[in-house]
């Protein structure tokens, strides 16, 4: 099976300037991920589950260590990757889903969906089918397709996002809580969307507010714990 990820002696120091201390979310992480795998984060809230997906994603720039990533190209890390490397990876080959969508004023909410789409040469009217078929998949009304989802709540807002984020799919896919703010049924719909890629060879790495959802499609997990820290930072 084909590696996609290596990570190796990464660390992750958080510098509190106005405090003058640090605060360590992480050292030593190490895994190998494979195409089609599932990897579950695990461990108490604040222990920096999160914080490690953003480094992977490189949101956030590691302190030590490395994340091998083997592109189509070949292999990059991640931790040192100029910055325009990794715009291309995030919107060609590593996607990022968070539980928040920041949805631009005045966009309706098919178009916010079919964007992916649109931007890797799909026809417009093309892309507009694949993207209703999505909202739909995820419980969206139909009435509300074409209306601005900064004016949604909070869970069909999470829906948009996750139509947005799986229509594409990529080679790695981060997920940071995805399934807080949504409901039973499109709970069921992420599961469902998730088991395809799977089958399709894409790695996942996630870490899941309700992780009952997600058991079956699991193939490792890897629990943090917390580290010695000055002071108290929500990471």
């Amino acid at each position: 099976m084909q590696v996609v990820l290596e990570v190796e002696g990464l660390a992750k120091t958080f510098h509190m300037h106005h405090l003058d201390q640090r605060l360590h979310a992480f050292t030593g992480i190490g895994f190998t991920l494979h195409a089609g795998e599932f990897l579950l984060l695990k461990g108490p809230n604040g222990v920096g589950k999160s914080t490690l997906l953003r480094t992977l994603y490189r949101s956030y720039l590691p302190r030590d260590g490395h994340i091998w990533y083997r592109t189509a190209e070949g292999r990059i890390d991640l931790a040192r990757a100029a910055d325009v490397d990794i715009a291309l990876l995030r919107r060609r080959e590593i996607g990022f889903v968070t539980q928040f969508l920041i949805a631009r004023p005045r966009v309706a909410a098919e178009e916010i969906v079919a964007e992916p789409l649109r931007q890797a040469g799909y026809a417009h009217a093309d892309a507009l089918v694949e993207a209703r078929r999505w909202l739909e998949a995820f419980g969206v009304k139909r009435d509300l397709w074409r209306a601005y989802p900064t004016t949604f709540s909070g869970g069909e807002q999470q829906k948009v996002n996750l139509a947005r984020a799986l229509i594409l799919p990529q080679r790695l896919l981060l997920l940071d809580e995805p399934t807080a703010s949504l409901d039973v049924n499109a709970r069921a719909a992420l599961v469902r969307r998730l088991a395809e890629l799977k089958a399709q060879g894409v790695a996942m790495i996630g870490v899941f507010h309700h992780p009952g959802d997600v058991a079956g499609l699991v193939d490792r997990d890897i629990e943090l714990k917390a580290e010695e820290i000055d002071g108290n930072v929500d990471i």
